[in-house]
């Protein structure tokens, strides 16, 4: 049974304990708005992006991959309107000299640094790209910017593709890729970063056709959120004031996060504004030319947005779990097996009985023919290990004692498989074992 949704400093204490997320520079004082992923959140970010990439992908014939330049001519930028508008409205306080984005205070007479009263100053408008020189050049003409989103370099590669390959409408072009934005507040562990991953797809269609893709790919978003494990993702649905004013339709695909219910995803119907603006700012035909409708056309674009580092944190407050098994309060991430990092764990019941060792390695073994990501663990009682792998969302834990080595002749070459969520142990061989971890992953 799913317990109450988890405090923030659960996750986040879970998550560095268990190696899933660490502050970002944290011998040195850290850095806000970054964090470091350690080994098993680096495997779980690989299984959420590989699991996005297949459905949005790979399990389609109309999507075509990039993977654009971080780094990309300025005129880019201008031409999508970031140079000029791609702000926040920011606030400094003239006592304790801390900056805040002006929309988010719950008092614009009170600083929430200092509690000071009349010391916020007028907002101003804060451009949140990060800018760097190119080469050895000092001068302005040097000045280059990090991507604030990946959507930029599909627009621009959406004539090589057309060129390259001569894909029929309706085709997209989908990316995984960081994108920087310098927060004035970053905030919310990993929900706000200034260097943050996006999964993304601009897909492109005949002007007359955006309502069924947008519906599609609607779809394949909650689809998407199932495999995941959200079962609690909401939609809403932006109001025309509040839309890009180039979009018809947006959707914020929305999940309750500890700190309120926040934007997840987005999913948005773009016209033909991006492609227009390239157009015209790189003086570039990106006309396509429709074999069925002969004529030119500039497709309009309709485009699933989704932060991987967002969706990496509603992957594990979603997991979350904690009941009592065996007189005692426990806590695990019931993540699906597809996603979960480490996919089952192998132990001899005593490490220092050489004959059990030898047997789980060659257990383990057999196991990593099915998914590398077997782990082993000799380390304290059985029941520690068990609790350090329920942590880490391990579906099952495999134990190899005596009676696998024939002491009971009945269950030779039988080992104890024991289930995550229940914590139900059964004795199976071990054939059986790996039928039932190769049906998991199916």
């Amino acid at each position: 049974m799913k317990s109450e949704p988890p405090a923030l400093d659960t996750i986040v204490s879970l998550a560095k304990r268990r190696g899933f997320v660490f502050p970002g520079s944290e011998i040195y004082g850290g850095l806000a708005g970054t964090f470091d992923y350690g080994p098993h959140g680096v495997v779980l970010k690989e299984n959420i992006k590989n699991l996005w990439r297949r459905m949005f992908v790979e399990e389609r014939d109309d999507m075509y991959q990039v993977d654009a330049a971080i780094l990309m001519n300025p005129k880019i930028w201008e031409a999508s309107g970031h140079v000029a508008g791609f702000s926040d409205p920011l606030v400094e306080c003239s006592n304790c000299k801390k900056r805040f984005r002006a929309d988010h205070l719950e008092d614009p007479n009170t600083c929430p640094s200092c509690g000071k009263k009349g010391t916020l100053g007028e907002a101003r408008q804060f451009n949140m790209m990060f800018a760097t020189k190119a080469g050895a050049s000092e001068d302005e003409a040097a000045t280059v910017y990090l991507r604030p989103e990946t959507a930029g370099g599909m627009f621009v590669n959406f004539k090589n593709v057309v060129d390259s390959f001569h894909p029929k409408l309706p085709f997209g072009l989908a990316q995984i890729g960081k994108a920087f934005r310098n927060e004035i507040a970053p905030r919310d562990y990993i929900f706000r970063l200034r260097e943050l991953e996006q999964m993304e797809v601009e897909y492109f269609v005949r002007p007359d056709e955006w309502e069924q893709a947008f519906e599609e790919w609607r779809v394949t978003m909650h689809a998407f959120a199932e495999e995941l494990g959200l079962d609690a993702v909401h939609e809403l649905e932006v109001g025309e004031g509040d839309r890009a004013h180039y979009s018809k339709r947006t959707i914020d695909f929305e999940f309750d996060y500890p700190f309120g219910r926040k934007e997840l995803w987005g999913l948005a119907y773009r016209g033909d504004f991006d492609l227009v603006a390239h157009q015209s700012g790189s003086s570039v035909n990106l006309e396509y030319q429709d074999e069925e409708l002969k004529e030119k056309v500039l497709p309009h674009v309709i485009e699933p947005s989704l932060g991987l580092d967002r969706t990496f944190l509603a992957t594990l407050l979603a997991a979350y779990r904690e009941d009592e098994l065996g007189g005692e309060t426990r806590a695990y991430l019931a993540l699906p097996p597809a996603i979960a990092p480490v996919k089952a764990m192998v132990s001899p019941l005593l490490k220092n009985k050489p004959e059990l060792v030898e047997k789980a390695k060659a257990v383990r073994t057999e196991l990593r023919k099915i998914h590398p990501a077997i782990a082993w663990d000799d380390n304290g009682n059985i029941g520690k290990r068990y609790r350090r792998q329920d942590e880490i969302g391990t579906p099952f834990c495999i134990t190899i004692d005596f009676d696998t080595l024939g002491e009971t002749p009945d269950l030779k070459d039988t080992v104890t498989l024991r289930h995550r969520d229940t914590g139900e142990q059964e004795r199976l061989s071990i054939i059986e074992v790996v039928e039932r971890i190769r049906d998991s992953l199916s």
